[in-house]
């Protein structure tokens, strides 16, 4: 059985698909069962991995655990991180994959989200359980955020348009994920997975435009009108925060090979940015 945290966002789902597709048994954790829409074949269970106590009773014959930090809770996804591997090693010594952050390794963004991810890397380490940390750079889902502007205007507003990634896909995140939670040859090893373009935020403009055989443009603000749209739209302040933030370092932070991981694990080339933007060129569109 494997436990998967973080089970309805863009790598956890696809993470579930994977291992029911190859014939595992799969608990996905989630705060809201009735809205998941998790596949067929899911054990969906009613939990809060911030709040680790609430998956005592799941923890039972699991045999491996993906470790989703942001569903843990940002600020105290290492004490949760901790107390959820103390619970799990009372019954039994599953092992246990984290998803990670580049920065980690390489800098970038601020310190504080930075710290946030070592954290939950120190308390899989510090667990005494098997462990295997995946270090990722940007999904390229965080494009999805740019939608309303693409349907709307046609005109991508955002900071530091010329800073440039190695932008994943993130089914190469979860097939990664989906490999170290079934073979344990992965555990004891930290990867870093990335892309395989560098890609700024103006190129990925101009290859969903291509997509969706629209123009759509890309126009430079300032950090502070793109905090205030993006506060106006609702969205929590810690987003913004991290955004600025880490476009903003890019041109301080170590510089980042492309790494080969994706390719040696998988046995295939790493998926394009330009791939992902077919995938969903429909969204961009609609």
């Amino acid at each position: 059985m494997i436990l998967i945290t973080g089970a309805t966002g863009n790598v956890g789902r696809e993470v579930v698909n994977i291992l029911l597709e190859s014939g595992e048994k799969v608990i996905a954790v989630t705060r809201h069962p009735s809205t998941a829409a998790l596949p067929n074949g899911t054990d969906v269970f009613l939990g809060d991995a911030s709040r680790p106590h609430t998956l005592t009773s799941a923890l039972k014959k699991v045999k491996t655990i993906l470790i989703s930090p942001r569903a843990l809770g940002d600020s105290t996804a290492g004490s949760a991180t901790a107390e959820l591997l103390r619970l799990a090693s009372e019954q039994g010594e599953p092992r246990v994959v984290v998803l990670s952050a580049a920065t980690v390794e390489y800098g970038g963004g601020y310190q504080r989200f930075v710290d946030a991810f070592k954290a939950v890397e120190d308390a899989a380490k510090a667990s005494g359980l098997p462990w295997t940390i995946l270090r990722c750079t940007d999904f390229a889902s965080n494009a999805l955020a740019w939608v309303p502007q693409v349907r709307q205007a046609g005109i991508v507003r955002g900071v530091y348009g010329d800073a440039a990634t190695l932008t994943i896909h993130e089914r190469d995140i979860a097939a990664v994920s989906a490999r170290a939670l079934v073979d344990p040859t992965h555990a004891g090893h930290t990867y870093v997975l990335t892309g395989s373009q560098s890609l700024s935020q103006r190129d990925k403009v101009d290859l969903i435009s291509r997509a969706i055989e629209k123009e759509v443009r890309w126009e430079e603000v300032s950090p502070q009108q793109f905090r205030q749209a993006m506060l106006a739209q609702g969205l929590p302040e810690d987003v913004p925060e991290r955004v600025i933030g880490f476009w903003s370092s890019l041109s301080s932070q170590q510089e980042m090979l492309i790494s080969p991981t994706v390719e040696q694990i998988l046995g295939r080339p790493a998926l394009t940015f330009a791939e992902w933007a077919i995938e969903h060129a429909t969204v961009f569109r609609n």
